[in-house]
């Protein structure tokens, strides 16, 4: 009997970097790999960010770790990585020693500032780290949690000292004044707390805001305090009374995901996540200064630097932008950061990957072999659900899953420019294919429906209707005769793409099916589904072959490799399993993405697997596989 073994092939990153040829020449794409990948394309999405108290580099918090850059070049200095969720909040010790990360892992990490070591690991809250800051007189860190809990950890010895108790939501943010004497809290319970940091004592809750609250912030001078909510507002507290002193009214959509005082105290700014400013306020009168446009996507974290002449900006997916505060000049950018990523594809030689943003509404275009960004393109005014190469590699087409944004653009790949538009209204696209020849695109349409385009006129000349729910993958035969879709109504068919005809409607899956995929000779076909399970199909009979159980989430996508032995599988589990496609035998999983893994593609030689993330990151895995008798 012919078994076959699969080796992963794991290259070591920095430390054996001269020993790799022609390979990856951003030396960052190989920081802080899981083991058996071989590069990182993007740098994941963003959380929060925050200068060292020197003010020479910069912590960035986001889906894979915490980025370290050196503020004045932009340049990458590191990437601390062990946590195994997002990583929501980062802070450096007064004396900028020491980072403490907070993670929706929940857990408290305490690192290296200087060398980027591990140094404690902080357990005890039993859900989501969303904020983490050191007390400016005692070696103690507090954090705010979703468990709605706040707890005072010791430093030294990485315990619990005391938890605070008095939220019934999530907390979303939580800090020190800067007397170290009281705390400071905002939830989603739509108050702030103040509490004795001594006694752990609640000394008042501050009620006004009309929704979730995000952020707080206290006055240089301890005085005063910002806090900002859903409600699109800034409202300021007296610290001592707790009477409410300004409501800043500026924001025009979303909510004010953050507030921070200059550090004289006289300006506050803060960012809205929808509407893409930043405004700056006068700290004592309220009195709005200017506004600041500062992103093309959503703004979610501000901080000042120590001597208050710049001020940093980020949105979720990238780029950490730093402007000149007196004059607005923009100054440089970090850039690399990628928001959710919903699809992947190689091109046919393997050559090119492109990704779909789900945040920055992008398709990036990247060099397989070096990790180099070739393009950026933009045209999307939503979230990029999905991509794909036509067979000769000259073409891209991506789509959007918005109703208002109902095309479907084709891109030349080798210039990255906009080729065409293929408009027809539709519900939102989930899922586009090639035919093997090229001539003909798929895509969903509207009322649940498949629309075939002829892509030499650029019109539909097909339309395929059976499913009753929204269609969100689509796959064409080897042989082009044949159209496989699946459905959040459980179901995948297949349809004959001559007459726009359903052959077969395939019934076993017990919730949406989230992925299809042809086999490479064309005899099996293979489904992903959110009952977390895969399922192997016979395509003449359409019985079930066998099911593939192991996942414990959503399986959004599934992909054979081309010699048709193997089957990837990608999970909202985190993770991508490996299937020997004859026995149904589990081979490997694949771990390292912190967020669920939406796509998974092989190249045409079978030797890299991509997964893409919503962790705004591309793995690239080497694989090789023989057989032993």
């Amino acid at each position: 009997m012919v078994n076959y073994i699969l080796f992963l092939v794991l290259i070591f990153g920095v430390s054996i970097f001269p020993l790799i040829s022609n390979t990856f020449a951003q030396d960052y794409t190989q920081w802080g790999l899981p083991a058996g990948a071989k590069a990182r394309l993007g740098k994941g999405t963003i959380r929060q960010i925050t200068y060292s108290p020197d003010g020479k580099r910069l912590a960035v918090a986001g889906s894979i770790g915490i980025w370290i850059y050196d503020a004045q070049t932009g340049k990458e200095l590191n990437l601390l990585t062990g946590h195994t969720s997002s990583v929501r909040s980062v802070a450096f010790s007064p004396d900028g020693f020491t980072l403490a990360s907070g993670s929706w892992d929940a857990t408290v990490r305490l690192w290296d500032a200087r060398t980027g070591t591990p140094l404690l690991t902080m357990k005890g809250h039993s859900s989501g780290v969303n904020s983490v800051m050191f007390s400016p007189i005692e070696k103690t860190i507090v954090s705010g949690s979703n468990d709605g809990t706040i707890r005072l950890w010791d430093v030294r010895t990485g315990k619990t000292l005391r938890t605070f108790i008095g939220h019934t939501q999530r907390v979303s943010s939580v800090l020190f004044s800067p007397d170290g004497k009281t705390l400071a809290s905002a939830s989603w319970d739509k108050t702030a707390r103040l509490w004795d940091v001594r006694t752990d004592k609640s000394l008042r809750t501050l009620t006004g805001h009309e929704k979730h609250l995000l952020a707080i912030a206290f006055s240089p001078d301890g005085k005063t305090i910002a806090s900002t909510s859903w409600d699109r507002t800034v409202r300021l507290w007296d610290k001592k009374t707790g009477t409410p002193l300004h409501t800043l009214k500026g924001h025009t959509a979303g909510g004010v995901t953050d507030v921070v005082f200059s550090p004289d105290g006289n300006t506050i700014a803060s960012a809205g996540v929808w509407d893409k400013r930043v405004c700056f306020w006068d700290a004592k009168t309220g009195e709005s200064q200017r506004i600041l446009k500062v992103h093309t996507e959503n703004t979610i974290s501000i901080v000042f630097s120590p001597d208050g002449q710049t001020i940093a900006t980020a949105c979720t997916a990238g780029p950490v932008c730093l402007w000149d505060v007196k004059t607005g000049e923009h100054l440089r950018e970090l850039t690399g950061h990628t928001g959710k990523i919903r699809s992947i594809a190689f091109s046919a030689d393997g050559s090119k990957l492109a990704s779909g943003g789900w945040q920055d509404h992008s398709v990036h275009l990247w060099e397989v072999e070096t990790g180099t960004p070739l393009h950026v393109l933009k045209g999307h005014t939503w979230e990029v659900s999905c991509v794909a190469f036509s067979p000769n590699g000259k073409t891209l087409a991506s789509a959007s899953y918005s109703d208002t944004d109902d095309a479907v653009f084709l891109w030349d790949v080798e210039t990255g420019a906009s080729i065409q538009k293929l408009k027809e209204d539709t519900d939102g696209i989930n899922s586009i294919a090639f035919s093997p020849d090229g001539k003909i695109l798929a895509s969903q349409g509207s009322e649940n429906t498949l629309l075939l385009w002829d892509l030499h006129t650029g019109t539909s000349i097909r339309t395929l209707t059976g499913h009753t729910d929204e269609i969100v993958s689509v796959v064409f035969s080897p042989d082009g005769k044949t159209l496989a879709s699946g459905s959040w109504d459980s179901t995948l068919r297949l349809w004959d793409v001559q007459t726009g005809t359903s052959i077969r409607e395939v019934t076993k899956h017990t919730e949406r099916v989230g992925s299809v995929a042809f086999s490479p000779d064309g005899k099996t076909i293979a489904s992903g589904s959110w009952d977390d399970i895969v399922r192997l199909w016979d395509v003449q009979t359409g019985t079930s072959i066998r099911e593939l159980m192991g996942h414990t989430n959503n399986v959004g996508s599934v992909v054979f490799s081309p010699d048709g032995k193997i089957l990837a599988s990608g999970s909202w589990d985190n993770t991508i399993r490996l299937w020997d496609v004859r026995t149904g035998t589990h081979l490997l999983t694949l771990t390292g993405h912190t967020d669920g893994v939406s796509s998974v593609v092989f190249s045409s030689d079978g030797k890299t697997l991509a997964s893409g993330s919503s962790d705004g990151t591309v793995l690239l895995w080497e694989l090789t596989h023989g057989t032993m008798d």
